[in-house]
């Protein structure tokens, strides 16, 4: 299971502003050419996810000499859901993963309840969870499942 590149770089551009404490009307607004430089990546498809980004309420602009961006919430108020939504059209695994003509029948089930599960652990995960690195031992496991081993790994 793996989130699209969209997903994964505004993750790591928001979590930049936060870490820059960027929340609401506190601190300069910071470019997205800042940011597009302090994550190794392209500014132009930094525009592209700011865009997205902007409709869905969790950055704002401001505009002029200094202008920039700033977080529209504090990042303890953002989930990692909330932005990969925002620039994926659904989280990797999801219902429409199992509408494929290609899945069969007796799968779509359980593609549709992993990328529900996914949705639910990443809504969990503020921007402030993961600028204080409160992101480890969050996975809950299903009552009444049974642990597996590793590959090549005996019961022990």
């Amino acid at each position: 299971m793996r989130l699209s590149t969209r997903g994964r770089y505004a993750v790591m551009a928001l979590t930049e502003m936060a870490r820059r404490g960027l929340d609401g009307a506190k601190g300069a607004p910071v470019t997205l050419a800042e940011i597009a430089q302090a994550q190794m990546l392209s500014a132009a498809y930094m525009e592209q996810l700011f865009a997205r980004l902007r409709r869905a309420g969790l950055v704002r602009s401001a505009r002029g000499p200094g202008g920039g961006y700033r977080l529209g919430r504090a990042a303890s108020a953002i989930t990692v859901a909330e932005i990969v939504e925002a620039v994926d059209d659904t989280i990797a695994g999801g219902a429409e993963a199992a509408e494929t003509p290609d899945m069969p029948p007796d799968q779509r089930d359980l593609w549709r309840e992993l990328g529900e599960q996914v949705r639910f652990f990443l809504s969990a995960i503020t921007l402030q969870d993961v600028v204080e690195g409160r992101t480890m031992g969050r996975a809950v496991p299903v009552p009444g499942a049974v642990a597996s081993n590793g590959p090549g790994e005996e019961e022990g």
